[in-house]
């Protein structure tokens, strides 16, 4: 010890030789930790999922533009071919429409694919089978590994024909998103999606303004649409009048479905919503319909005529809330009736209420709309997450 002080001036220190291993140690482990770093890293990076959407039916503009909040280019909505792409949770997404999207005529960019196809109707059907053949045939030969399926279903959920593809039946579809209270929903591999806003007649995504939520609405109610023979369209389209409550609604009624709007009536349509404080939907062919959608977009709260209507939907024990078991199970905020007899009671309560509750129930009705697309966007990604990502690791 003395022999070391002797040495010089320079201050001794007994720990140096340990302090030295304990550097060299702590490079090590630093070295260790960026490695290890860069794998988690890179494992991140092969579980991150790139999914190309095909949107072969218009309910994709609703899942991309309005439950997405993705953009298109070019944004003619004529445009033979538009695209987009967004990052959201481990995913790339990255969307294509139009009627260039043909099979075999474009770049299959992803190993993901998700088709969106619409069921409605023979026509349909047999366009939407020649998109999942081609499907087919990619995973066949190892272009891609996973398919997804947003249907526009059936309105009676007729929809028996996509079963064989579905992955439960031997197919080769992970999973499938359909609209209407399908009974085979089961939130495994089957999900119910939300019918959206008629964006084939170009819905906008509206954005909430000042005025839409503060300022007096002149009409209480409206109904613009088609009253079919001996519907209960025709009871409503009754009461109305007898009462004398289309003098204070926006009422315009036609005998014939109108599958092209025109301007005119487009925008005769969009005043509508946005000057009245209610929005009456009757059923359909479906309790469900897009009008329910456009109403909330526009702050008027839709009185749903909520019974089931003829056909194979909702016929399962998940379904005791049927119709419209989806919304429900989130909350909507929606007036339910199950006669228009019930209406004029309705109504009459509605002229007592002040403008600032009705101020208060158009922000409740417009952030419980955004939250619910936000829900069902989070609900997709998950769902292809857990989907894709497990089955690649066998």
């Amino acid at each position: 010890f003395l022999d070391h002080v002797a040495l010089g001036n320079e201050e001794w220190n007994p720990w140096e030789g340990d302090e030295k291993n304990e550097l060299v140690a702590s490079q090590q482990r630093y070295k260790a930790n960026l490695k290890m770093i860069k794998n988690a890293r890179s494992h991140l990076e092969q579980t991150s999922l790139r999914v190309q959407i095909w949107g072969k039916a218009a309910l994709g503009l609703y899942l991309w533009q309005h439950v997405f909040g993705g953009h298109l280019q070019p944004a003619d909505v004529t445009a033979q071919w538009r695209e987009g792409s967004q990052k959201a949770g481990k995913t790339y997404f990255s969307f294509i429409t139009g009627p260039s999207v043909v099979p075999g005529y474009f770049s299959v960019e992803a190993e993901n694919v998700v088709l969106v196809l619409n069921g409605r109707e023979k026509a349909k059907i047999t366009y939407a089978t020649q998109w999942l053949h081609y499907a087919q045939t990619l995973i066949q030969t190892h272009k891609i590994q996973h398919v997804a399926v947003v249907l526009l279903g059936n309105e009676q959920c007729n929809n028996e024909w996509i079963q064989p593809y579905l992955k439960r039946h031997g197919g080769f579809v992970n999973l499938l998103f359909v609209t209407y209270d399908y009974a085979l929903v089961n939130e495994e591999d089957i999900f119910q999606w939300p019918l959206g806003v008629a964006t084939y007649r170009n819905f906008p995504v509206v954005e909430p303004s000042w005025s839409m939520l503060h300022d007096p609405r002149s009409y209480l109610c409206n109904f613009l649409g088609t009253v079919y023979k001996n519907s209960s369209r025709e009871t409503l389209m009754e009461i109305l009048k007898q009462d004398g409550l289309d003098k204070l609604c926006w009422i315009a009624a036609r005998e014939q479905w109108q599958p092209q709007e025109t301007n005119e009536s487009f925008k005769n349509y969009q005043d509508a919503l946005l000057q009245s404080d209610l929005t009456l939907c009757p059923v359909g062919i479906n309790t469900e319909c897009y009008r329910i959608y456009e109403a909330c977009s526009y702050g008027s709260l839709p009185v749903i005529e909520d019974v089931m209507t003829p056909g194979d939907c909702g016929n399962s024990s998940m379904y005791h809330s049927a119709p419209l078991q989806l919304l429900k199970t989130m909350g909507a905020p929606f007036i339910f009736i199950k006669n228009w007899k019930e209406l004029p009671a309705v109504l009459e309560k509605e002229k007592k209420l002040s403008l600032q509750e009705k101020i208060q129930r158009r922000k409740k009705l417009i952030e419980w709309y955004q939250n619910f697309k936000a829900w069902m966007r989070q609900k997709f990604i998950n769902s292809l997450e857990n989907s894709f990502l497990t089955s690649d690791k066998g």
